[in-house]
């Protein structure tokens, strides 16, 4: 039997895959086989010998300690792609939002209450203070073209609007069908060319504070900037300093922060991106479905710390090796005449090994830099 752990709520529509024959899946599991998990953090958590994976319902993984995981040997899974829907349909919601003030349109329609006949009279004297442009025939700068950002260019070209990406890593495919916009080779070039930018790459070192006082000054004057991604790619006191000055027109961005709440120009919204039924069904169906795969033939897909890794069965017994080197000569070694696969490095290495013959599982282990050594059966 396999315990699974779940520190969120995690829709049934995945949870329903799990045979109950070799499953128990729960909240209270003291010493589980793998995780599940959606926005919990699990960053000062211990974790015990057996713990062989956590699977992410969704994209990103900073509640996670990811490289501990490494170092124990722990397969971090996430589930791109799942969600992106759904994120997609609120940027393009936030696109109008940054042009027509709709926010800050209806908070005003709410105190007219109690003017009786004198709300038409009020509407007409004020609507204009919440005028703004339609985003037809407007340049939208897309930075990450992932499975998010490609749908929003898609969306956002089929609404008329002019499209510009950047993304160092942007796949064949996606600039193939791309290719009748506009793809740059550097981040200067969209600000430059950008009425709305919208935002869709993880925070890392290189991507933090991206948006800061120098990268507004390169935007057009009255820039829209939306921010779905992390709130941290953006420095919120150059930000506010941009809006106060006129350079920044409007900033939309699921990541609320105190001192952005309240400004003139912001709307924040509370982490709403992935906040749809088929969202969280879509990510906990392949949350499980990675998971069980790991647990039961050892595959991996849609890992953030080791490399993917996938091989059909072809022997009595499959060997799964974890390592933080790349150890596959040294097994290979102790297992002669055994089909191999291995791939490295990520943050972490693995191998896959197909066997008939006989093995000494505690050779394996004794390597350096083995993390772990599971047998399947």
């Amino acid at each position: 039997m396999y315990y699974i752990l779940t520190l969120n709520k995690i829709s049934s529509k995945g949870t329903s895959l799990l045979d109950n024959e070799k499953y128990t899946c729960s909240d209270s599991c003291a010493d589980p086989d793998a995780v599940l998990v959606r926005s919990a953090s699990m960053l000062d958590s211990e974790f015990g010998p057996g713990l062989l994976s956590i699977a992410r319902a969704g994209a990103g993984v900073n509640n996670i300690p990811v490289d501990r995981c490494t170092e124990q040997g722990i397969v971090v899974f996430n589930t791109p792609g799942a969600n992106a829907n759904a994120v997609k349909e609120l940027v393009i919601a936030s696109l109008f939002m940054a042009s027509r003030k709709i926010a800050a349109a209806i908070d005003w329609c709410k105190t007219l209450k109690g003017e009786g006949e004198n709300v038409g009279k009020h509407v007409e004297k004020g609507k204009s203070s919440f005028a703004g442009p339609e985003i037809a025939g407007k340049t939208l700068g897309v930075v990450g073209v992932g499975a998010i950002g490609f749908k929003v260019a898609i969306a956002a070209k089929a609404l008329g609007m002019k499209i510009v990406a950047f993304d160092k890593f942007i796949t064949p495919e996606r600039a193939a069908a791309l290719s009748e916009d506009r793809i740059v080779d550097s981040l200067d070039e969209l600000l430059a060319e950008s009425d709305y930018i919208t935002l869709h790459v993880p925070s890392l070192p290189d991507t933090k504070g991206m948006i800061n006082a120098e990268s507004l000054a390169k935007c057009k004057d009255g820039v829209r900037i939306l921010n779905f991604a992390r709130g941290d790619l953006v420095k919120s006191a150059d930000l506010s300093a941009a809006l106060a000055e006129g350079k920044c027109a409007a900033y939309i961005t699921d990541f609320p922060s105190d001192d952005l709440i309240g400004l003139d120009g912001v709307t924040a919204l509370p982490h709403l991106g992935a906040s749809t039924p088929e969202s969280e069904e879509n990510c906990a169906v392949m949350a499980v479905k990675q998971t069980v795969d790991f647990i039961e033939n050892g595959n991996i897909v849609n890992s953030v710390n080791f490399p993917a890794l996938s091989m059909a069965r072809s022997g009595k017994t499959r060997i799964c090796v974890t390592a933080v080197a790349d150890v596959a000569d040294r097994v290979k070694a102790l297992l002669q005449d055994s089909l191999c696969s291995a791939s490295g490095m990520k943050k972490g290495f693995y191998m896959i090994v197909d066997t008939d013959c006989g093995f000494d599982a505690e050779k394996i282990k004794a390597i350096d830099g083995v993390t772990g050594v599971r047998v399947i059966g």
